[in-house]
């Protein structure tokens, strides 16, 4: 069903990494949110009430406040989409983990709410009531929430969404803390003790936890996940397509919002390359990895000696000067290129562990003695 309405109500929905479409898919879930979440509480807070079953009203209200944050995911949907201005030039679309972490504080409040609740009917229990025609709109209201998840989570792998991921979660957990009160209702007819608002308890605390998971995976986004591997290699096969380029390193990426990640690579190219030719080749990959992947990138070109026999010998000579110094580090991705007055010669360091230096103090050092013994080297070692 949830294909048919992105369909119909998403012009041009296969193009997900367009941002208006993206939007559109979040404004969608949030809409038919608010409106299966809200018939959901007007349903069990009429029984619960009906009932006087503590457990019930509780769900009920869980289930409103999901009403809210599909509300709230309406609002950050149009908010991430904003266009770059001049105090956030990579744009707002972060705004869309911001609402998901709103969201996730709105549902542990109500959990910590119905847990007090709950206490309360266990030190002061009441009569529930059964009825089985309760007990079958109840389990109906698990069904709709099932049908929340599959297509929360639908849309979040669809279009890898951090709010809707928030919603699938919470639907599963709703459907299954309304299955505990169904249970609760038929434990009910069969012992005085109040089953209700243990419950109850229990309810409060899956609710809690989803609102903590929630946070945690927002935080991660906030402060800068790991970027997602399979984008990582997307990008390295589209730069490693193009025959000027020998190796790329140093691929970083950083996250800005879903479909707004800036990256930037060194890539190495030969030093005798034309320079207008290198350069015309960058921006067509830039422009190429933009296009295919939606990352705005920014490549560095590093120009390298493909005379291996050269190279050979000039870090045969830089080992000389680190053994006489008894400088002890680990050389990696040595690289050689010809500068008009100097030889830039360019490596990675690692330092053993009975290195006498600490890194910076390491560093400065080769440097000095390297140039010292070969003025016509240019040292320049990357962290």
């Amino acid at each position: 069903m949830i294909k048919i309405l992105i369909k119909k109500y998403i012009d041009n929905y296969q193009d997900i990494k367009d941002r208006k479409v993206r939007e559109g898919y979040i404004k969608l879930s949030g809409v038919m949110g608010v409106i299966s979440n809200l018939a959901v509480f007007i349903v069990k807070i009429l029984i619960g009430v009906s009932t006087n079953s503590i457990a019930i009203v509780s769900d009920a209200f869980n289930n409103l406040t999901d009403a809210g944050s599909s509300v709230i995911s309406i609002v950050t949907a149009k908010l991430s989409n904003r266009p770059p201005d001049k105090e956030h030039p990579h744009g707002h679309g972060r705004y869309e983990y911001i609402g998901s972490l709103i969201v996730a504080v709105i549902i542990i409040g109500v959990g910590v709410s119905l847990f007090f609740e709950s206490i309360n009917r266990l030190i002061d229990p009441e009569v529930v009531e059964f009825r089985i025609s309760s007990l079958i709109i109840l389990t109906m209201t698990i069904l709709i929430k099932l049908w929340m998840f599959s297509y929360n989570r639908y849309i979040y792998k669809e279009i890898n969404s951090s709010i809707n991921k928030a919603a699938s979660y919470d639907s599963l957990s709703d459907s299954f803390a309304t299955g505990l009160v169904v249970v609760s209702m038929i434990a009910g007819l069969y012992t005085d003790f109040p089953v209700d608002g243990l419950v109850g308890i229990f309810i409060s605390f899956l609710i809690m936890y989803s609102g903590i998971d929630v946070i945690k995976d927002t935080i991660n986004l906030l402060l800068g996940s790991t970027p997602d591997q399979e984008l990582i290699k997307e990008v390295e096969a589209i730069l490693n397509e193009e025959d000027l380029i020998l190796e790329v390193h140093d691929l970083e990426m950083h996250d800005y919002g879903p479909s707004r990640t800036v990256a930037s690579a060194h890539a190495e190219i030969d030093d005798t390359t034309n320079i207008v030719d290198g350069h015309r080749a960058i921006d067509k990959l830039e422009k190429k990895v933009n296009d295919e992947t939606g990352v705005e990138l920014t490549i560095h070109i590093d120009p390298v000696s493909q005379n291996e026999e050269e190279v050979s010998k000039i870090r045969s000579k830089i080992e000389k000067v680190l053994a006489e110094e008894d400088i002890k580090i680990n050389m990696i991705n040595f690289r050689v290129a010809h500068g008009k007055e100097k030889i830039i010669i360019m490596f990675n360091m690692f330092l053993e562990a009975d290195n006498r230096l600490d890194y910076s103090k390491t560093k400065r050092y080769i440097i000095n003695k390297v140039e010292e013994r070969h003025s016509k080297y240019e040292v320049v070692i990357n962290e």
